[in-house]
């Protein structure tokens, strides 16, 4: 005999969810509570929620997995119902898979005995959702942290996760990893540099590696990391810039020389910008075709009978011609004129 659904009723007593949260608030008006006491109090009550939400959250999230499941078995196959459903209780179908994503990273870390149901209470949200995202090395991390009892925010998650990106990465110099381990290097410094060192081809990482490892300290990591930021960008912003990739320049001899003199940073922002004139200036003869395309087409279609379209089109010629006129302020004192040379259609 198939066992029968529980009453509702039953199933909100099995999962323990409280049915009202009621906290006996500080008087904000009390000077006789110490500052330190009113904090306390007003801590307690927000991590009270902060659990009650992540709960609720990590439960909304199971119920709309099994509506759309159910949705998948019995429905039109395009998810009307689901959509349906979603509309009616003023849910976005985004905020309906990111609280689905939740419960799955949940239920994943639950099932491979990562967590224990009872550690979900010691997370923040948002660390709980940071912790899902996060690779399995640090999952464990932190899910060991928690089912000690220790409070776990998105501070922590990220902590941890430096913490182990300092020790594990092999783009990191031995010299940073041992200063690292001895604490005489903060981890929050290392983080940053092996997500910028991730972006380079492998010339220029040993080239910082051994900048890096020669002084290794917070300032010289600081600086690195600002270096290997620039790099990336120069060597990204160089690759889309016609007038370098139709020239025969030294891209790489020219970074060497900018890293030796130290201006780096000016000629990073140089290519950079050099590759937006290019892509404003595509644009620009787009837009251009496009208004004269259209101004034509109005012409035709105007005449005697429509004197205002007339006009509109005669102030309308500085931009459709191929000398474009445009005042740089209101006064008219300032104006930049361009002229167009296109190549023949």
């Amino acid at each position: 005999m198939p066992e029968s659904p529980q009453p509702p009723f039953d199933l909100a007593s099995a999962l323990n969810i409280g049915t009202d949260l009621h906290f006996q608030l500080p008087d904000p008006e009390d000077d006789r509570i110490p500052d330190s006491e009113f904090q306390q109090q007003v801590d307690i009550a927000w991590l009270v929620c902060d659990r009650f939400d992540l709960q609720t959250e990590i439960w909304r999230g199971r119920i709309l997995r099994v509506v759309r499941d159910r949705e998948k078995k019995g429905g039109d196959g395009r998810g009307t119902g689901f959509l349906n459903w979603l509309k009616e209780r003023e849910i976005n179908k985004s905020q309906a898979y990111s609280l689905i994503e939740l419960a799955n990273s949940a239920d994943t870390l639950l099932a491979e005995g990562k967590l224990d149901p009872t550690a979900i209470r010691n997370f923040s949200k948002r660390a709980f959702v940071e912790t899902a995202k996060s690779s399995p090395e640090i999952q464990q991390l932190v899910t060991d942290a928690a089912q000690k009892g220790d409070r776990i925010t998105r501070r922590e998650v990220r902590q941890l996760a430096e913490e182990w990106t300092a020790m594990t990465s092999d783009l990191l110099p031995d010299e940073v990893k041992a200063k690292a381990a001895d604490q005489t290097l903060p981890p929050r410094y290392l983080a940053p540099l092996v997500k910028e060192l991730e972006k380079l081809p492998e010339s220029h990482i040993t080239l910082l590696q051994e900048e890096v490892a020669q002084e290794p300290s917070v300032d010289k990591l600081k600086q690195v990391t600002s270096d290997a930021r620039n790099l990336a960008k120069y060597l990204h912003a160089a690759a889309q810039v016609q007038a370098i990739n139709q020239s025969s320049v030294d891209v790489e001899m020219a970074l060497e020389e900018a890293l030796r003199i130290g201006c780096l940073n000016t000629a990073s922002d140089l290519v950079k910008q050099a590759s937006q004139l290019e892509q404003t200036i595509a644009k620009l003869y787009t837009t251009w075709k496009r208004v004269g395309s259209l101004a034509d087409r109005l012409y035709v279609d105007t005449g005697a009978s429509t004197p205002n379209l007339r006009s509109l089109l005669t102030c309308l010629e500085r931009l459709a011609g191929e000398s474009i006129e445009v005042p740089l302020d209101e006064n008219g004192d300032r104006t930049v004129r361009l002229r167009i040379f296109a190549d023949s259609d």
